[in-house]
């Protein structure tokens, strides 16, 4: 017997739709290329994205086609996202951080007919253009009268295009499993994979933003997100923002400290989000500049990687805002755990309940967990045993764009590469990756632990630990460190820092310091660079 209930497809559209009925007049800020402030809201991206998607229409883009984008997080992009997913093409974020190779690879193997393209990303293309197989039509994200000298074949201005169709149009009635966006992985481990959302997964992604024990959106909100949208969909928040009707502000390109410190005080931001490389040099300005913290700051979500302790106190002890630690993967769209403490915890000290918030937390509903051992099976949720942790849910991935690989276990589970244990409450502490697990005399030594203790060191900015061959104990860690101080902290005081928190076999056998970590297209520390400079000493 079936239930007497109205079927209505999950769309992207939907989602533009109730923004602009309910809560039309709420503001979508943007800082543009040259630094002024745009100011539109949630009516008005409504019709610029129907204009956008009439015109594409009308220049004979079809259901499925791939439309791809380079550009910062701004109020155009943001249309484009709404308008290309709402009439049924795909829309396909690319990260101009990349290796050229990289994003010829990507671009071609999306066979993207459109893109998409901020000003300061036109060298980019026009350095491989020559190599691009698809691309019929490049859109410059500017208007007509501030159109570059370009030699990309077919460029016109994205004002333009909307110039060409008066926004009377109507979304079609798509499958809801229909495809909406495509976001590639990084490509660390071989050629960049593509996941492929569909408008289902994105509206109950947004639904799993929204719930109070993970970003706890609203009307009354005002979201900034530092995380680029060319990153898992800026981990979904343009769509969860227009579920709730909240206040969008995006910084476009300036995201340094005081570009971003200037936007939180100005729109007066209650959530922003990003990675820790985002968040360590903003507090940093802070602390020299005396400033005081945005005062309507609500809350800082931090995901992308491990968030070291001194981070974290800094937040919550320093500043008083709330932490919030967010895990995900691109594959998971990519929303798969953030971490509330409870109240007890949330009771002590912040140097205590830092502890704590290095966890990456619970999953939200919509979310599935379990860890495996070696040999496949099945671990308990003793917070002690330790395996790969694997995931489902509706808005997780079950293969990659055109790839016939198969990437799910046999009983249907995504095998993260992750490393974790998970507690009998399902909190998440993720110990490290499968490749960067390190194993001593017998022993596992978890890098990120490692690494979080040596950031808690006051002269010590940024940190990573890579394994080394050793003849005697198989593999031995190193720690490779950006110094806050000048001359750099020595050996021994860093060892002795440790000490305090590490077992004698889990400290590094060497400290390098270097003026930089190699860092990856999504904001990640590249250690593949690390083990070829540093891995066979």
């Amino acid at each position: 017997m079936r239930g007497r209930m109205m079927q209505m497809p999950l769309l992207v559209s939907s989602l533009i739709e109730h923004a602009y009925r309910v809560h039309g007049d709420r503001e979508v800020v943007s800082r543009t290329m040259d630094g002024s402030v745009h100011r539109s809201s949630w009516g008005e991206v409504r019709t610029r994205s129907k204009c956008l998607a009439g015109a594409l229409q009308a220049r004979g883009i079809v259901t499925a086609d791939r439309l791809a984008t380079l550009g910062w997080n701004t109020h155009r992009h943001l249309e484009i996202y709404l308008g290309t997913s709402s009439m049924g093409a795909v829309c396909h974020t690319v990260n101009p951080r990349l290796h050229p190779s990289q994003l010829v690879y990507i671009l071609n193997h999306a066979a993207d007919r459109v893109l998409f393209v901020d000003p300061p990303f036109l060298p980019l293309v026009e350095a491989v253009v020559d190599k691009l197989d698809s691309i019929e039509t490049h859109v410059i994200l500017c208007g007509a009268d501030e159109l570059p000298d370009t030699s990309l074949p077919g460029a016109i201005s994205y004002e333009e295009v909307l110039a060409e169709h008066d926004g009377e149009y109507s979304w079609p009635v798509l499958d809801e499993n229909a495809a909406s966006a495509l976001c590639y992985t990084s490509g660390t481990t071989g050629n960049p994979k593509g996941a492929l959302y569909s408008h289902r997964s994105t509206v109950l992604h947004a639904y799993g933003i929204l719930q109070p024990d993970v970003f706890g959106l609203g009307r009354s909100s005002v979201v900034l997100p530092i995380v680029p949208m060319f990153h898992a969909s800026a981990w979904g928040m343009p769509y969860a923002t227009a579920a709730a009707g909240s206040k969008l502000v995006f910084p476009g390109p300036r995201l340094d400290p005081e570009g971003l410190t200037e936007q939180l005080w100005d729109e007066a931001v209650t959530h922003c989000a990003g990675v820790p490389s985002v968040f360590i040099p903003l507090l940093q300005h802070w602390r020299t500049t005396g400033a005081e913290r945005p005062p309507s700051l609500e809350m800082m979500v931090i995901g992308g990687s491990a968030p070291p302790r001194a981070l974290i106190e800094a937040i919550e002890g320093e500043f008083d805002i709330v932490f919030r630690h967010a895990w995900g993967m691109t594959e998971m769209s990519p929303l798969g755990s953030s971490n509330v403490l409870t109240p007890e915890q949330r009771a002590e000290p912040a140097k205590q309940r830092s502890a704590y918030h290095t966890k990456q937390g619970r999953p939200p509903f919509g979310v599935e967990l379990r860890i495996v051992g070696e040999d496949g099976d099945i671990l308990p949720n003793d917070g002690v045993a330790f395996g790969e942790l694997q995931v489902r849910g509706p808005w997780v991935v079950d293969g990659y764009f055109a790839s016939d690989e198969h990437k799910l276990t046999p009983d249907g589970w995504f095998p993260t590469g992750d490393v974790a244990t998970l507690d009998p409450t399902c909190n998440i502490h993720i110990t490290d990756r499968t490749k960067d697990l390190i194993k001593s005399g017998g022993e596992w030594i978890s890098s990120i632990d490692v690494e979080n203790t040596a950031m808690g060191h006051p002269g010590i900015t940024m940190a990573a630990v890579i394994g080394v061959e050793d003849e005697k104990w198989g593999e031995r860690p190193i720690l490779i460190a950006v110094a806050a101080t000048d001359p750099p902290p020595s050996f021994d005081s860093v060892i002795e820092y440790l000490e305090g928190t590490l077992a004698k076999w889990q400290l590094p056998d060497e400290v390098i310091f270097v003026d930089a970590l190699p860092m990856g297209a999504t904001g990640k520390v590249q250690k593949t660079q690390l083990r070829e400079k540093y891995g066979k000493s």
